[in-house]
């Protein structure tokens, strides 16, 4: 599975897990991405965007 939105490009951030004993675990976060048709130009084709891209409207979603 794509790690990037394909509109703003987000990805996945990178740090620690920290524990009660303070003891330091590397661990990640993974942006919200959706597969979704959209249409690019005149195109229609498939992409990974993330949920805050589909909801502010800065893709067309294809039907």
């Amino acid at each position: 599975m794509a790690k990037e939105c394909s509109i703003c490009g987000k990805k996945k951030t990178t740090g620690f897990s920290i524990s009660h004993s303070h003891i330091r675990t590397k661990r990640a976060w993974y942006p919200n991405l959706q597969k979704v048709r959209i249409v690019d130009g005149d195109k229609v084709r498939r992409a990974y965007v993330c949920a805050r891209c589909l909801k502010s409207g800065r893709v067309k979603r294809a039907i």
